[in-house]
């Protein structure tokens, strides 16, 4: 016997106020059941592929791959970067105009010799491209997913590919100079391959850091408080008592840092002179468009400027959860006339008090007086607060069957691709593109942008180690509240007391406890989830 994924139980159980935590089915029908939608997921995905370009196909195939892996961002940025890299080089070869990026180029103190393909048989030169791309994709991809928790699967989608595109798995020549375009397709595949081994992500030792420690023990999420963070401003890992990827599969219950040495990887296209190189326990964290030291927990000062700003934040974060409950009666205007337009963004930390909405949730954009296409106003489009804010959190959170948030913006270029009035000219001016082409360009271009992001991003988190929100909240409640020094339970690195939102248990609220033993605690409202 089985359980349901508890994901899918979450989410319908917080649409119908029915439990259904105890519903089993027995395991030799789900597997029966799998494999029957498998089957008819992959026939009818390869009559809805079957019209797109071949470098369409192969992001798909990747993107599912990504769903059924494990979930880290950084690495997957890189997969996608890579893969589409190996398609752009392999187009390019054949291209009158373009430039490959890695053949014959140095990149990151790497030569990767190409004295030129082969001519192309019967001057078909699109046949040679789809080859091309293929095998590079091909390989690429079993290459990176060959160890994935679901590699049956996946590997499986890779092999059906190929043998529905007409090519053959089996053939592994790299003659470039001399063979045909699986030839080029290979090699090329060879030479990313190469890339990312010496591309400082330690990717053959599965990307594990090697000079980061972290400064605090681990959160016991199960139990009450936070009695183990001893380096306030400092990350802290977390103990579950059970922990999932986001596919079901069984993850060490105190998982690691994500990849927090992540500066160091060679990136597409950021620049030398926007980086910054730190050094802690014998390792270098270079850090892109360094943002400076980030708001520091004060446990002395109450009035300390950067504390102030430390506890805004978090606040913040525990205030917007209560907006999760599917039960929240507020009703939000999510049209285009209310969200959008903003001009200019915070520059500066102390800027950011001004952006948000701080009670009701979002910024304080002020929408678009009218549709650009239609030239009429927006309708309004009312929803409820907390089916809106669940919705949007989830798709961001590499939930069950995610693609991660480098993954998420390759489906939204495909479905802004695939819109009837999209026309696929490159930067706005030009002809239009044939549809490899748009998509070689466009997803090289994301890939690279997804990529370098990730390095940007994950260097600053490696670097400045800062908290999470988990560990930051429950440590300052455990503290006490810092709005008045007369009331009970203060303490100067407390949190601020928000009526309806952080307060103080008063004796005969329902949090107080059978003794009111938890009299004069912080209580914070918020969805627990169910």
């Amino acid at each position: 016997m089985v359980f349901i994924n508890i994901h899918v139980v979450q989410r319908l159980s917080s649409l119908k106020k029915i439990s259904l935590r105890s519903i089993i089915i027995p395991y030799h029908s789900i597997m029966k059941l799998k494999s029957i939608v498998f089957v008819i997921f992959m026939l009818t995905w390869q009559n809805i592929c079957a019209q797109y370009s071949v470098a369409r196909r192969w992001n798909e195939v990747q993107l599912m791959a990504i769903r059924q892996d494990l979930a880290r961002p950084p690495v997957q940025a890189r997969n996608l970067f890579h893969v589409t890299l190996a398609m752009f080089d392999a187009w390019a070869a054949y291209d009158a105009k373009a430039t490959p990026f890695l053949l014959g180029n140095v990149i990151g103190g790497q030569f990767f010799p190409f004295n030129g393909a082969a001519a192309i048989a019967n001057n078909d030169t699109l046949a040679a491209q789809n080859e091309a791309i293929s095998y590079a994709a091909y390989r690429v991809l079993t290459y990176r997913y060959t160890n994935s928790p679901n590699a049956a699967i996946t590997l499986y989608r890779f092999d059906t590919l190929m043998q529905n595109l007409g090519y053959d798995i089996n053939y592994i020549t790299t003659d470039y100079e001399n063979g045909t375009a699986a030839d080029l397709g290979n090699y090329i595949a060879s030479q990313v391959i190469q890339f990312g081994l010496n591309d400082t992500s330690n990717e053959i030792d599965d990307y594990t850091y090697i000079n980061y420690i972290p400064s605090n023990a681990p959160l016991m999420v199960d139990s009450a408080g936070n009695p183990t963070m001893t380096q306030v401003n400092k990350w802290q890992p977390i103990t579950l008592s059970v922990s999932f990827d986001q596919n079901n599969n069984p993850v060490p219950n105190t998982p690691k840092f994500i990849c927090p040495e992540w500066g160091r990887v060679i990136p597409f296209a950021l620049p030398e002179n926007a980086k910054t190189v730190y050094t802690s326990n014998g390792g270098s964290y270079p850090v892109y468009f360094d943002p400076g030291t980030p708001p520091q927990l004060s446990l002395t000062d109450v009035n300390d400027s950067s504390s102030l700003l430390f506890k805004w934040g978090h606040q913040m974060v525990a205030t917007w959860s209560s907006h999760l409950d599917p039960d929240d009666t507020a009703m939000i205007d999510i049209s285009p006339n209310q969200f959008g337009n903003l001009n200019i963004l915070p520059s500066t930390f102390g800027q950011l008090t001004q952006h948000y909405n701080y009670l009701q949730g979002g910024d304080t954009s002020h929408g678009y007086a009218v549709n650009p296409v239609t030239n009429l106003p927006y309708a309004s489009n009312l929803v409820k607060r907390g089916d809106y804010t669940r919705v949007i959190s989830q798709y961001w959170a590499d939930g069950p069957n995610s693609e991660t948030p480098p993954g998420h913006w390759f489906v939204l270029l495909n479905r802004v691709s695939d819109h009837p009035l999209f026309v696929k000219i490159m930067e706005g001016s030009g002809d239009v593109l044939p549809a490899l082409e748009w998509d070689i360009k466009s997803y090289f271009m994301l890939g690279g942008a997804m990529h370098d992001a990730a390095i940007a991003a994950w260097g600053i988190k490696g670097w400045y180690d800062s908290p999470r929100p988990i560990s930051a909240i429950r440590l300052m409640a455990g503290l006490g509240q810092s709005s008045d020094s007369l009331l009970p339970h203060y303490h100067p690195g407390g949190l601020q007391l928000i009526p309806d939102y952080i307060e103080l248990v008063q004796a005969g609220d329902s949090l107080a406890g059978p003794n009111n033993e938890h009299v004069n605690k912080i209580k914070i409202k918020s969805w627990l989830g169910f």
